[in-house]
């Protein structure tokens, strides 16, 4: 034992002093002046626990029935108390504060400021709680004005989580002095722990719980009312994933779901970003919105410092254009720079893309700090509403029986309204006629009371009837409570009911997407189902998904429709029918080839303009895709056959193409101003026919062209005339022509025809080839030649012009005339200056 000190009484106080052991405190006791000996392990462990458990309970997390930190319920409460609703006037913030502070809450006023600052600022919480008006902060990070320039009062909504709080739905607590009182937690009509979500570090322990949306939320509580064993992934069909107040997108099904199940895990945001075509080779890329808790300022001083660094090469300028409707960061791009490749860096090394870091810790009971999964949090909500409505209905049906228990008081008292005036006027004073009132009438003290206190007024007839149809409600609203109280389920109906409404009044769009695959895992399965689909693409590059149905089969001659939207002198270029799972090749004008999966193209509408090629595959300034061919067909055939712009043909097997890399393949080498034009399959077996724009056409054999590697330049296919080039090619299968087989040719001025394929001999590759079209300034120079059959029953032929304009027809339609005749008119024009720009079949 350690040597024991004294002191005289006159001068011992009450504090610790450390001895020569290094493990032994020594405390004065005031009263003896002696010294006892305490180990600083227990002394340390007991008071470290205490404070711990009050930075865990009173500080840092919040409950799990109302979402609340204890800060900023006494701030709600504390504007609730002074009448600050929804529909009062604004009072200053240092009003709010000043009564936080001196009535609950005995800390810094910064802190509960600060606190009531960020419940109002709506890129921090998914549903404001504070009404604020004035300088409440922004996403860039700048500061509140001082609580004496601004003013706040509550949201409508957070006044559903102190609704019937006067009602004994909820225990209060002495406040820290005990001169008023506080709630422990409050009423919560809404699921404001999920709502809002919340984030905190105690000791040992944080949280980290991100936003929902409102409507989902309350589709899964009545999911788990309705089916109490439902599991996560059922849940799941209502709750998306977390729903940020800044938008954006979230990735991976299965990573939200482990969050979900396990109440931890980590989920990649990303913020929102287009690349957009400004003119000929320019682009820009447009971000729309940030991850959640990223600073928009710190953001763009991140991607200009990487700029200034040249770790992040290709932007030209960063402009912040973002106003009171929302964020837009403008990157404009230099001329030689890949759009795709800067966009992906940007992720990669700025807060554009973030992971957020689940961890759902919160107080179960008030008091214990558990982490919960999707379903837990949502059960003790449904416990917590389920305990204030009962309690809510016991305090209605006491009051309501008060109320009765009077009444029929009051009845008697009608019903011999001379005897009770006789008695009254007959004793001596107030407690003497409540004492005779009570013998005489076998009232009860209460009741006897509210006859003393009767106005003279009760007696009349009209009055009379009011008291009896009131006691008949109020007989009526005691069973009907108390018929609650009896049943579980009539209170998990008002908890539904009661959800309803607030759905349709606060309910609102989600804001964040959710992708369902992970990031570079894109699976077809968790997209859309494989069905058909038409691709088309503008000469400029803008490309989308559009549904079969959307174009109707029309009369030769007709005017058609206008089908695609494009910007001004632009025209379609590429429009081909296949799958939405199917793979796309993407052969470009510089010989490079690319892919897709179809659905990874934007689905939309007829007239919208669609998106840029440059946002989902690398393409150098000037080039342009020439050719996209679906995967369904490749397994079917052996070879790729690429043809130029000036004749050149080449052969290439389409294994080699099996990998192809997110930054391309070369598919040919190609001779200066020459370009690659079109591909096709091929069996091996088969003829080739080219036709130019002129009216010429050679047909020759497939092998005539030897197989060559990806990097070969190929050989000629035609010899061209001056200002002559290559208009269309295709295959005839197995060289063999049926009866029925035609070649289908239409001109630029919408003239067209269909010719025998017997009408074709076949002779050398390279040669100059025979007339297939009579070419005049009526007709305008061949526009497009492809290969029809006249039994091809239920397709047809859509033929689309440089503006839009669109019109379908059965094949049949098209006469079959020789090989010298000019054809018929398939199109009219609406626009004088119109053209043909693209034929295909659906």
């Amino acid at each position: 034992m350690p040597k024991k000190k004294t002191v005289k009484p006159k001068k011992s106080v009450s504090k610790k002093t450390v001895s020569n052991d290094k493990d032994v405190a020594v405390a004065t006791n005031n009263n003896q002046g002696a010294v006892e000996p305490l180990s600083i392990v227990s002394e340390m462990q007991s008071s470290y626990i205490d404070y711990a458990m009050s930075v865990i309970v009173y500080r840092a997390l919040p409950d799990v029935r109302d979402g609340l930190k204890p800060v900023h319920r006494r701030i709600l409460y504390a504007m609730w108390t002074i009448g600050l609703r929804h529909t009062a006037k604004f009072r200053k913030s240092a009003t709010v504060v000043g009564e936080v502070l001196g009535k609950y809450h005995p800390h810094g006023d910064s802190a509960v400021y600060d606190s009531m600052v960020r419940m109002a600022q709506d890129f921090a919480m998914r549903y404001p709680l504070v009404n604020g008006q004035g300088n409440f902060g922004s996403m860039d990070g700048d500061g509140a004005a001082a609580m004496r320039y601004t003013e706040a009062k509550l949201q409508a909504l957070a006044e559903e989580l102190m609704l019937d709080i006067e009602k004994n739905t909820v225990d209060f607590i002495p406040n820290y002095d005990g001169s008023h009182k506080e709630p422990r937690v409050m009423p919560a009509k809404l699921p404001n722990l999920l709502l809002n979500g919340t984030t905190g570090i105690a000791v040992g322990m944080a949280t980290n719980i991100p936003p929902h949306n409102l409507g989902e939320l309350i589709d899964a509580i009545n999911l788990l009312i309705e089916k109490p064993d439902s599991t996560i992934d059922d849940l799941m069909e209502y709750v998306k994933g977390p729903d940020f107040p800044t938008g954006g997108v979230i990735y991976s099904i299965e990573d939200i779901k482990t969050a979900y199940a396990t109440g931890r895990g980590g989920i990649v945001m990303r913020g929102e970003a287009e690349i957009v075509e400004e003119k000929a080779g320019q682009y820009t890329i447009i971000i729309s919105s940030i991850p959640y808790q990223v600073n928009k300022a710190t953001l763009l001083e991140k991607i200009a410092t990487l700029v200034k660094d040249k770790k992040l090469e290709g932007i030209k300028d960063l402009r912040d254009e973002s106003d009171k409707d929302g964020v837009r960061i403008v990157a404009e791009l230099k001329k030689d720079s890949y759009p795709n490749k800067i966009l992906n860096n940007l992720y990669k090394h700025t807060q554009l893309q973030e992971k957020f870091h689940v961890n759902m810790l919160a107080l179960v009971d008030g008091i214990q700090p558990r982490v919960l999964t999707l379903k837990s949090i949502l059960e003790e909500y449904i416990k917590h509403r389920q305990e204030v409505i009962t309690r809510r209905t016991q305090f209605e049906l006491d009051k309501a029986k008060d109320r009765a228990h009077i009444l029929e008081g009051l009845k008697k008292a009608l019903d011999k309204i001379d005897a009770v005036i006789k008695t009254i006027r007959a004793s001596k004073d107030k407690e003497v006629a409540k004492s005779n009132l009570m013998k005489k009438f076998k009232l009860t003290e209460r009741q006897a009371v509210a006859i003393l206190e009767m106005r003279l007024q009760s007696l009349a007839n009209m009055e009379r009837k009011k008291i009896e149809d009131e006691l008949k409600e109020k007989l009526k609203l005691i069973k009907s409570l108390e018929a609650i109280l009896k049943s579980k389920k009539k209170v998990l109906d008002i908890i539904q009911d009661e959800l309803k409404e607030l759905r349709d009044k606060f309910s609102d769009d989600r804001r964040t997407k959710v992708i369902k695959s992970a990031i570079g895992q894109m699976s077809a399965k968790d997209l859309i189902p494989n069905e058909s689909t038409v691709i088309t693409m503008t000469h400029d590059g803008y490309i989308k998904r559009l549904a079969p149905e959307t174009f109707k089969s029309q009369g030769r001659g007709g005017k058609g429709v206008m089908g695609l939207s494009t910007k001004e002198h632009d025209e379609v270029k590429i429009f081909l029918t296949t799958n939405t799972h199917a793979d796309l090749m993407f052969f470009t004008t510089a010989g490079r080839v690319f892919q897709l999966k179809a659905y990874e193209l934007p689905q939309q509408s007829r007239t919208s303009k669609g998106q840029n090629i440059v946002n989902f595959i690398q393409l150098s300034p000037d080039e342009k895709v020439t050719e996209i061919l679906p995967s369904e067909d490749f397994n079917a055939f052996k070879y790729f056959v690429m043809v130029t712009k000036a004749g050149v043909i080449k052969r290439v097997e389409v294994s080699q193409f099996d990998n192809v890399r997110r930054s391309g393949l070369i598919a040919i080498k190609l001779k200066k101003d020459d370009v690659l034009k079109w591909v096709r399959l091929s069996s091996g077996k088969d003829d080739i026919m080219l036709a130019t724009i002129k009216g010429q056409s050679i047909r020759f054999k497939e092998k005539g062209v030897r197989s060559m590697g990806r990097s070969a330049a190929g050989v000629r296919g035609i010899r061209l005339k001056k200002d002559d080039h290559v208009v269309g090619v295709d295959i005839i299968a197995d060289g063999k022509v049926a009866k029925d087989e035609q070649l289908l040719i239409v001109t630029n001025n919408g003239f067209g025809k269909r010719t025998s394929l017997s009408a074709y001999k076949v002779q050398g590759r390279g040669g100059s080839g025979i007339k297939t079209a009579q070419v005049t300034e009526k007709t305008g120079p061949v526009a497009s030649a492809k290969i029809v059959s006249s039994n091809m029953e239920g397709e047809d032929i859509i033929i689309i012009s440089r503006k839009g304009q669109v019109i379908r027809l059965p094949i049949k339609a098209v006469n079959v005339l020789g090989r010298s005749t000019q054809g018929v008119r398939l199109m009219k024009f609406k626009a004088p200056d119109d053209r043909v720009s693209s034929v295909t079949f659906v």
